[in-house]
């Protein structure tokens, strides 16, 4: 059971916290609360010993082959020697040949100008040879309209060539980026080209438009190229089973939520009341970590957040507990809550000295502190359960012995 000593050191530790934070002094905070919490409990046990081994595997055998935007065949070594004969293998083929749509640009670039320029040059000639003479007639504003309108044309079809040499250029860039991969994401091809996404996005839809990416597509957000049927339907498969997993997860959470309901109207009004109060200093403690954005001390709240959450979800399961944790709800959380949001205050100040920087150090600790004492109120929690497991162990070593099943019995 729980240290009956907790509700004296927590009022100790309640006034220490709230003097610092009345005193906006945190120098002695984590060192105090340190103290007067060893002197609670007997101490916290932490070792963590792993190891990780990694295996890695390799293959003797070596392949070469031709990958590139417009290869339409590669090949590869099947043997060991090279006196073996080289096997070609097929490589479908991913990109649309662009060299007749180069070829056309750059005939309608050349010719648009030149009629385009020769048909202005008659509207010049035309507009002074009217103005020479004073006279407008019907059939001179016909013939003024026509040189306009060839002009115009001939310049719009070089304008037109102009566009598809560039979207060419475009569209081997975007594939030399790519290289042998299957997929690339439209950021990279924009970074890569210096265009804005959007730019790169709408130039890809027309290419695929035109079938230029002859087994191209994007994916459902738009943000990533593929250009293989084969990977385009691994990514459906991937896809249709993460839609899937959601689902299911949304299912199971939302199975949880009864269970959990129809648990808590079993619940005795005491219990339930302290649950509920647990939750809503979990929410609070939730906030501040979101309201805090340092990566570190995220960890640390998270960490605690975390513990706190176990802690609660014993009390439903043993209810009996509940006495257990009346000085943490009455005493650790309310003062875990007011150092969270004094160091959000610390934090969002506008400048960032050196007595700001040591108050919120002096906080880290000490939440640090008063996380190992929540874990060693979690392990405490479990002692009875510790005890129960170790008896049952106990009396099935002595059945078996009994009936011949150890080790010496069975010598």
């Amino acid at each position: 059971m729980i240290n009956r000593d907790w509700e004296k050191f927590g009022e100790e530790i309640r006034r220490t916290v709230q003097d610092a934070i009345d005193a906006q002094d945190y120098n002695k905070l984590n060192q105090t609360v340190t103290d007067t919490i060893n002197n609670a409990v007997d101490g916290i046990a932490k070792s963590l010993r792993g190891g990780r081994e990694e295996k890695r595997t390799g293959n003797a055998g070596g392949t070469y082959g031709q990958t590139g935007p417009y290869y339409r065949k590669g090949y590869s070594y099947s043997g060991q020697t090279p006196l073996q004969k080289i096997q070609p293998k097929r490589v479908p083929e991913l990109y649309r040949s662009v060299t007749s749509v180069v070829a056309g640009g750059t005939v309608m670039t050349a010719l648009g100008a030149v009629f385009g320029g020769i048909f202005f040059v008659f509207l010049l000639l035309w507009m002074i040879g009217m103005a020479v003479d004073g006279s407008i007639g019907i059939p001179g504003i016909i013939i003024l309209a026509i040189f306009l309108v060839f002009s115009v044309s001939g310049f719009a079809v070089s304008r037109w060539g102009s566009v598809l040499r560039g979207r060419v250029k475009r569209f081997r860039a975007y594939v030399r980026i790519l290289g042998s991969r299957e997929y690339c994401n439209v950021r990279e091809l924009a970074e890569g080209t210096r265009r804005n996404i959007k730019y790169v996005l709408k130039d890809l839809e027309q290419m695929l438009r035109s079938g230029w990416f002859l087994q191209g597509h994007l994916d459902e957000q738009k943000t990533c190229l593929i250009v293989s049927h084969n990977m385009y339907h691994q990514y459906l498969r991937i896809e249709e089973d993460r839609k899937k997993t959601i689902e299911d997860q949304k299912a199971g959470e939302e199975e949880k939520r009864k269970k959990a309901e129809e648990h808590s109207q079993k619940l005795s009004p005491e219990v339930r009341k302290i649950v509920e109060e647990g939750d809503a200093y979990i929410r609070k403690i939730h906030a501040c970590n979101d309201a805090i954005p340092g990566a570190e001390i995220s960890a640390k709240i998270s960490r605690m957040e975390t513990v706190i959450d176990r802690i609660f979800d014993r009390v439903e399961q043993d209810p009996e507990a509940v006495d257990d944790i009346r000085r943490m709800m009455e005493y650790y959380l309310p003062t875990t809550i007011k150092l969270l949001e004094a160091y959000k205050e610390l934090d969002s100040q506008p400048v960032d000295g050196e007595n700001i920087r040591s108050s919120k150090k002096e906080i880290e600790k000490t939440l640090d502190t008063l996380s190992s004492a929540f874990e060693k109120l979690l392990d405490d929690l479990f002692q009875d359960t510790a005890w129960d497991v170790s008896a049952d162990i106990s009396v099935l070593h002595t059945m078996l012995a009994q009936d011949g099943l150890t080790e010496d019995g069975l010598k």
